[in-house]
């Protein structure tokens, strides 16, 4: 046969839908499966709504396979259970010419791998004319299952039923047909010996491939909610291991050619950019004034001399200057061939006029300035940049203040190489989830969506493309849907809701048990955001290409959403984009108020920072973080916790001073969570942090005086040795003993210099 794509067409067997075609939701999902898992061999030609009629459904199958152009293929999808009304199969069963048991024993095997129910199935197979007749159930999963399970082989059993030379087909054996349909050969495992057949037979479940079944962490929704687990499976991972996790699985960035618009703003150089051009490409005046002709030799510039020219700020031609004249300029002009220099208007008077009294012209200027040099007030040719200079380097963003698009344009670049940009989707969940805008109050259990807009605003505010992608209803069949309407339209999604431990959340088995996607972490130890998911799902895209989308599954409290999708969302969108180092810049901060901290997970707080008349920066919760009562609208930043169950009190008064002030690092809407001790120095300030078990101590200390370079050692603070000194043998360390540890430490290593500082103790992670 030619390399034409197969034809398939697909017959809907259904009362309901033939009544109200809009209820009908089998046609776009099998659509769905030749077109995402097909291979790029098929087109579906036909698709029509039939009742649960053996005449109906007998009079369109004949008509598509007795008709000029009958199709390769027709599948069926329901009508094959056991109930008075399910009659496809005997509609089929008289038509067919050729029985094919093998593909029915494809399908059931398959099934069978999913649920024990599926003996309920009464599937037919078999070849009219040249066309295959396939029978799927009405179930959407089913029919799904059923067909994926046979899939990969159906193109060489269409070619065959078609006419295609089967001694051609064969040629190169089982081995060559296995890998053109891109299948694997699984042996059976048997109790004495092996058979070696020359079709090896699986009851693998997956799309198509011949392989071992592959085991779900999460819940099968078909089960029902009794059998759901009770505990995550999921293993608890950090917030530095699943940014990792992120990074490593985030594509690399895409190089593209794009035009120099305002479009550019946002995006990444991909390339250095040099300059094809000098700017300015002319001897330019830089002020309203003369040109005027002077050399090294000259004695002295002032006198009156004749105006014989004028140059604007306009291209065109301008005569020559001789030495003993003089030219009108304005800023930006040409100066005149034969100019050296420009003096400003200031600095001259009029001595002659011509004209009337509406046009009157200069005749002769006096020129009032001694000592004139060359090129005084002039700018040189490539004085701003010169041809073929390196203006702007790869990995530059072009921001929106507009001075990189303003370089780009003077040096006359027309395109330039920049890393694509992510498109991202934002998809909320659940069925209480209902438009923000949606008129009229709230019924019980309703709760309007926040945080899709949330999130999309987010995202434009970083700077990328976002596409919002609606609401999906707590249903499989709908979820999965919108994953995969959302895949052809963006290379990110962000979901928020569904991914908790309920027996509505379905994010987690929709992506693995429907798209075949894999979670690379379903935990992460924070608060708020602990049940933050990240997964690939295979994609193959217009190419045909198989590439991997990423999702974003965050939690659906408003809190969380929007400080996950900070912490590990922006990552990602960043290295994709060609932006390092991702994430964003951390600033230290001092807290103005105690906090009590969670005794199992670091907490990120939102807070606002201002700057005080002390010159630091300091931070404050914006309040209850359970929801997005914190104020999010005056929050500018999220701070990381990572102290466990412990509260220093206010006002202690202690040999260091300790107070309830604590320095922490703070990212601006990103946190981080690494910590290292050592010895910071500056001309009068030096600062250690000592780590008992979980706690941290930041000690500032002030010096009366710099200390003596020699008595100032770099090194780490030894922590163990500080904690020996002491022997601290319970949890229970009070501040006073970390304060006299810390002295003590100090008077051994910096000796004099030691005694009579004051300090101020700064509690948290410092970095």
């Amino acid at each position: 046969m030619s390399n034409e794509k197969l034809t398939a067409a697909i017959l809907i067997v259904s009362d309901t839908a033939f009544q109200d075609p809009s209820t009908d939701k089998a046609r776009p999902i099998l659509t769905d499966v030749f077109r995402q898992d097909g291979g790029n061999q098929w087109t579906v030609s036909e698709t029509q709504i039939v009742p649960d009629d053996v005449v109906a459904i007998q009079r369109r199958v004949v008509g598509w396979c007795d008709g000029e152009k009958s199709p390769n293929l027709i599948i069926t999808t329901g009508g094959t259970g056991f109930t008075p009304k399910d009659n496809t199969p005997e509609a089929i069963n008289p038509l067919v010419h050729k029985h094919a048991s093998g593909l029915v024993h494809g399908m059931l095997a398959a099934s069978l791998e999913i649920t024990p129910f599926a003996v309920m199935s009464r599937p037919v197979a078999g070849v009219r004319n040249k066309t295959i007749i396939i029978t799927l159930p009405g179930s959407l999963p089913g029919a799904k299952e059923n067909l994926l399970s046979i899939l990969k082989q159906l193109p060489h059993a269409c070619k065959q039923a078609a006419g295609e030379d089967s001694r051609v087909a064969h040629t190169g054996g089982v081995k060559a047909l296995e890998e053109q349909a891109g299948i694997g050969t699984v042996k059976m495992a048997q109790p004495h010996h092996e058979h070696h057949h020359s079709h090896h037979h699986s009851s693998g479940h997956g799309h198509g491939d011949h392989t071992a079944p592959k085991a779900y962490t999460s819940n099968d929704p078909t089960e029902g909610p009794a059998q759901r687990h009770r505990e995550s499976q999921y293993p608890m991972i950090s917030v530095d291991e699943a940014v990792q996790l992120i990074l490593e699985h985030t594509p690399n960035p895409q190089v593209i050619r794009v035009p120099v618009n305002g479009n550019l703003v946002g995006c990444v150089l991909a390339e250095n950019v040099q300059a094809d051009e000098p700017v300015p490409a002319f001897r330019a005046s830089i002020m309203d004034g003369y040109a005027v002709v002077v050399t090294q030799d000259s004695a002295n510039s002032k006198g009156i001399f004749p105006v014989t020219s004028v140059s604007h700020a306009s291209p065109g031609d301008t005569p020559s200057l001789q030495n003993g004249q003089i030219a009108r300029i304005t800023t930006g002009a040409p100066l005149p061939p034969g100019a050296t220099s420009v003096v400003k208007v200031e600095l001259t008077s009029i001595i002659k006029k011509t004209g009337t009294e509406t046009g009157q012209e200069e005749t002769n200027v006096e020129i009032l300035k001694d000592n004139i040099t060359p090129g005084e007030n002039v700018r040189e040719i490539g004085s701003d940049v010169k041809a073929g200079e390196t203006i702007l380097r790869k990995g530059e963003l072009i921001t929106a203040v507009g001075g990189e698009l303003g370089l780009l344009a003077s040096v006359g670049k027309q395109e330039v190489s920049v890393y694509r940009n992510p498109v991202v989707g934002v998809l909320s969940t659940g069925d209480e989830i209902v438009p923000h805008d949606r008129p009229g109050s709230l019924r019980l259990g309703e709760v309007r969506d926040t945080n899709r807009p949330t999130v999309m605003a987010a995202v434009q505010g970083w700077g990328f493309e976002v596409i919002d992608l609606g609401i999906a209803t707590d249903k499989q069949d709908s979820l999965e849907q919108s994953l995969r309407d959302a895949m052809r339209k963006v290379d990110v999604i962000i979901t928020t809701g569904g991914v908790s431990m309920g027996e509505l959340d379905l994010l987690k088995p929709t992506i693995e048990r429907r798209l075949g996607g894999s979670i690379q972490f379903g935990r992460i130890s924070m608060k708020p955001g602990k049940p933050t998911t990240f997964a690939t799902v295979p994609f193959k895209n217009n190419a045909g290409d198989m590439e991997n989308r990423l999702v974003f599954s965050l939690p659906g409290n408003p809190a969380s959403a929007i400080v996950t999708s900070h912490l590990f969302v922006l990552p990602s969108l960043q290295q994709s984009s060609g932006v390092s180092p991702v994430g964003l810049p951390k600033v230290l901060v001092t807290l103005d108020h105690d906090f009590r901290l969670d005794p199992e997970r670091p907490e990120y707080h939102r807070v606002t920072v201002t700057a005080g008349r002390d010159g630091l920066l300091h931070a404050m919760s914006t309040g209850g973080q359970r929801s997005s009562r914190g104020l999010w609208s005056i929050a500018v930043g999220v701070l990381n916790l990572e102290l466990r169950s412990f509260t220093w009190q206010s006002s202690q008064n202690l040999f260091f001073d300790v107070h309830s002030v604590y320095r922490h690092t703070v990212t601006p809407y990103a946190i981080f969570s690494r910590f290292q001790f050592y010895i910071f120095r500056s001309r009068v300030h030096l600062a250690s942090m000592v780590r008992i078990k979980h706690r941290y101590l930041l000690v500032n200390i002030l010096y009366p005086e710099p200390p003596k370079p020699q008595s100032t050692p770099h090194k780490p603070l030894d922590v163990p040795d500080l904690v020996s000194i002491h022997q601290p043998t319970s949890d229970d360390l009070t501040p006073q003993l970390l304060a006299k540890a810390i002295r003590d430490q100090i008077l051994l290593m910096y000796g004099d210099y030691g005694s009579g500082v004051t300090s101020t103790g700064l509690l948290g992670p410092y970095q």
